[in-house]
């Protein structure tokens, strides 16, 4: 497993999470009170008593994008709660804060965190900082999604590989070359049926307006080490996972997003132009 330091674009969205409880109006996109806990006082207070810093268009573009997939995520593995699912995988779990602020209905799911040791560690450090307990249905393990193999990481947990699961993984996938994405997409087509993973994209084809916001997100990602090494097409990845053997792929369109999260918005929170979220099921 590679060496490197914690995730510094986790924590970025970590902070845009926390804003959003903070700055924006109602109704929330997110409810997530976890998240500003987990942040420090320093970060907490500057959010409080300079909020404008937040709200440039960008921040605010990028701001509704982290939260719409993650909503979306979250909704989509209720659905599959409904229909049956019992394990829950986060690829690249981050600052999430779902585990630790789960509704009754996701009591009886297991779930895995998946991440770099290092962004793993820093979460973890953050929880106990904020004394926020580890729920009983939590497993941690750790992966270096360049190097390791899903397949490889999951035989060390209590992953049933005989049963249905719900895989999220948002804000992972542009940093991994095409090799590694196209092996952990594969190897989530190879799941039982009516396994479902919702995951976001670094897009190509996008308006003049969207490229430019993705052009300046990408800069910055890049200024502190963690560059965008794969982008889609969307057409062409849609190709790629019916393929592969995904039954049913849905892209998450501006349209669709308005009419689910952005009604009666109290503030200028814009609909994601490009989301580049997906849901795929087995």
């Amino acid at each position: 497993m590679t060496e490197r330091k914690a995730s510094d674009t986790a924590s970025g969205v970590a902070v845009l999470r926390a804003v959003h409880q903070v700055v924006d109006g109602e109704p929330k996109i997110l409810d997530d009170p976890i998240i500003v806990r987990m942040l420090d006082e320093a970060t907490r207070a500057r959010i409080r008593d300079h909020p404008e810093i937040y709200q440039t268009p960008r921040l605010r573009a990028l701001r509704s994008r982290v939260l719409v997939r993650s909503r979306f995520a979250e909704d989509q593995l209720a659905e599959a709660v409904r229909r049956g699912i019992k394990q829950f995988i986060m690829l690249g779990a981050g600052m999430d804060t779902f585990t630790y602020r789960q509704p009754a209905w996701a009591s009886g799911l297991r779930i895995l965190e998946l991440d770099h040791p290092a962004s793993q560690s820093a979460k973890r450090r953050e929880l106990e900082t904020a004394r926020i307990p580890t729920p009983p249905n939590l497993e941690y393990v750790e992966v270096d999604f360049e190097h390791d193999s899903i397949r490889s990481a999951l035989e060390h947990s209590h992953f049933n590989f005989n049963e249905s699961a719900f895989f999220s993984c948002l804000g992972v996938l542009m940093y991994l070359t095409e090799q590694a994405v196209d092996a952990i997409l594969h190897f989530l087509a190879s799941t039982p049926q009516s396994s479902e993973i919702v995951f976001t994209f670094a897009s190509d084809g996008q308006t003049s307006d969207s490229k430019n916001q993705a052009w300046a997100t990408e800069r910055q990602a890049e200024s502190v080490g963690e560059p965008w090494l794969t982008k889609f097409q969307p057409d062409a990845l849609n190709t790629r996972l019916s393929g592969w053997g995904f039954s049913e792929v849905t892209f998450l369109s501006p349209d669709m997003i308005a009419e689910r999260y952005m009604h009666d918005r109290r503030d200028d929170l814009p609909v994601p132009r490009q989301a580049g979220i997906v849901s795929a099921k087995v």
